[in-house]
């Protein structure tokens, strides 16, 4: 072997050894950053006292009366039948202030194409001068006349202050913007808008409409700001109008509170985990395909 032949194997072998020791590296630092964000979604991070608690309570079909359980729909979109309804949990954890509050929507898919397009900016900033309507068919008139906020995706409605993005309700949500002609057809959805608030301040609009990426999501619809001791008797009363049944969705009540990172939520330090993993994994079967099959 000749000295050109010994330096491009070396050449060889260096990059070889980068190349692992790059794989070896994101599975070191990204493991233990995906453990410890694994943790603070579980344990005491941001308070001493106070661990990650959450409590889900499913209310759809709850809070459909006995008798109209046959034809869940019928009952859910017959305006004649009051949709009151009142759940009640004990706290069964210590949970500290500030506490969140949120409804969770299952097997609905906000990120559909139709569902995305079915949306006009310049509408919702600048109202109802605003009348290229073309992307929200078939959800744009009412009793021959236009819809504002027109479209698929205004149906749904909580009422809470104080959740939604500033940088939203300043841009992008008329501040001299009502409400028009909304829901006055056969379209019905959850609740109704406020017509005489303006869209910029109607916050619970502004948080539902930033599309979910993902079937099963939840919005922010306030925060309780004093701390539940164990055993507290939490009693929500709510109106069970949104039909999910249609589509076989879920509907759920949701009080959380935080760490550093939000929320209860796994999908973060489980992707870090995963890349860590993969990338050990890969310097691993590298390695031992090079010394198995030696170049």
């Amino acid at each position: 072997m000749t000295d050109t032949d010994r330096g491009r194997s070396r050449d060889r072998e260096s990059g070889f050894m980068s190349v692992i020791l790059i794989f070896l590296f994101i599975g070191v630092i990204f493991i233990p950053v995906g453990l410890v964000t694994l943790r603070a979604s579980h344990s005491a991070i941001a308070h001493s006292l106070a661990l990650v608690v959450e409590i889900v309570k499913r209310y759809d079909i709850g809070c459909v009366p006995k008798p109209f359980r046959i034809n869940k729909v019928s009952y859910i979109q017959d305006d004649s039948i009051p949709k009151n309804c009142s759940l009640s949990f004990k706290v069964p954890k210590y949970m500290k202030a500030p506490i969140d509050i949120y409804y969770q929507l299952d097997n609905y898919y906000q990120n559909h194409r139709r569902y995305i397009k079915s949306r006009s900016d310049q509408q919702l900033l600048r109202g109802r001068k605003y009348h290229d309507t073309i992307t929200c068919h078939p959800v744009e008139f009412s009793n021959d006349q236009h819809i504002l906020p027109w479209g698929d995706r205004e149906e749904l409605k909580v009422n809470r202050k104080n959740i939604a993005w500033k940088s939203d309700w300043e841009h992008k949500f008329g501040k001299n913007v009502y409400p028009f002609n909304f829901q006055n057809g056969t379209v019905i959805g959850g609740g109704k808008l406020k017509p005489r608030i303006p869209l910029s301040d109607q916050e619970d609009l502004i948080v539902w409409m930033h599309t979910s990426a993902l079937p099963s999501f939840q919005k922010l619809y306030g925060r309780i700001e004093m701390d539940l001791d164990v055993d507290n008797v939490v009693v929500v009363y709510l109106m069970n109008n949104y039909n999910t049944f249609s589509f076989g969705g879920k509907k759920k009540i949701v009080l959380s509170t935080t760490s550093w990172l939000g929320g209860k939520n796994d999908f973060l330090g489980l992707a870090y985990v995963f890349i860590g993993s993969s990338s050990v994994t890969v310097a691993v079967f590298i390695t031992l395909l090079h010394l198995l099959s030696p170049r």
